[in-house]
């Protein structure tokens, strides 16, 4: 089988499940684990599919509804490089704010080691950060989802009116150079929206893969971001469009 028709196969197979294993996709072709794997990264590069741990899945699966747990494990090393580089940017007695993706929740890995005032809607924030004792941790409240375990809601919106966030850092489904910021939840956009309202600096933090894509609900232009922490696969151009609209970006190794 060419690479071509093999590769046009797992998009047939891949259409059908949503996602899958590569080693159940090497055992349905034919063909060894190794191949698969180059196949997936073809694939990836054409935005044909995204690759998650030990196998694929559509990219619209992964803006909506693919399990918490399972974004954790999704371009993990990207969002490593991406958590430590955007934690650089933490001074001391800041209040920062912390949403709910599984992006910025790489962040409480890298978070530097000083006083702060850590603000979230996001019960995974809280559970990772609850032993540091130099932190003032702030729950937002509010209607708690279970798919992103937060909170959201008008209870979560009108909290945000108490602080004065000096860094918001968040992430989203796709950050398209004329549209803006989106995300695949509209509850979860409108909290989002109220945040950067409140922050003196927004930094969004997302992997290559989320550059120039949309989803259901923009809540963002490009122009309310500080700042863009993305990895060393991000599109060179894309990130040229930004910085010459006075975007900082910065790039994770």
């Amino acid at each position: 089988m060419l690479a071509i028709e093999r590769q046009r196969r797992i998009l047939d197979l891949l259409n059908g499940a949503g996602s899958m294993r590569t080693a159940e996709t090497a055992e349905a072709l034919g063909v060894t684990d190794e191949t698969v794997r180059k196949d997936f990264e073809r694939l990836e590069k054409r935005g044909q599919l995204i690759r998650i741990h030990g196998g694929a899945s559509r990219p619209e699966k992964i803006r909506g509804d693919v399990p918490f747990t399972e974004r954790q494990a999704i371009r993990r090393e990207e969002k490593q490089a991406i958590a430590r580089l955007a934690a650089s940017r933490i001074q001391a007695n800041e209040t920062i704010f912390l949403d709910a993706s599984s992006t910025v929740l790489t962040l409480t890995e890298f978070l530097p080691d000083l006083p702060l005032t850590v603000v979230t809607n996001a019960l995974n924030v809280l559970t990772a950060l609850s032993d540091r004792p130099n932190l003032d941790l702030m729950c937002t409240g509010g209607l708690f989802d279970a798919k992103s375990r937060s909170f959201i809601g008008l209870t979560a919106e009108k909290s945000l009116q108490r602080y004065n966030i000096h860094r918001m850092f968040l992430s989203g489904s796709g950050l398209h150079p004329e549209r803006g910021v989106s995300e695949s939840n509209s509850r979860q956009a409108a909290f989002k929206e109220r945040v950067i309202a409140s922050a003196e600096d927004v930094v969004f933090m997302a992997d290559h893969s989320k550059l120039g894509q949309k989803a259901s609900f923009f809540f963002a232009d490009v122009a309310d971001l500080s700042c863009l922490v993305t990895d060393k696969a991000a599109d060179p151009q894309f990130i040229e469009e930004l910085q010459g609209r006075g975007i900082e970006v910065l790039i994770g190794a």
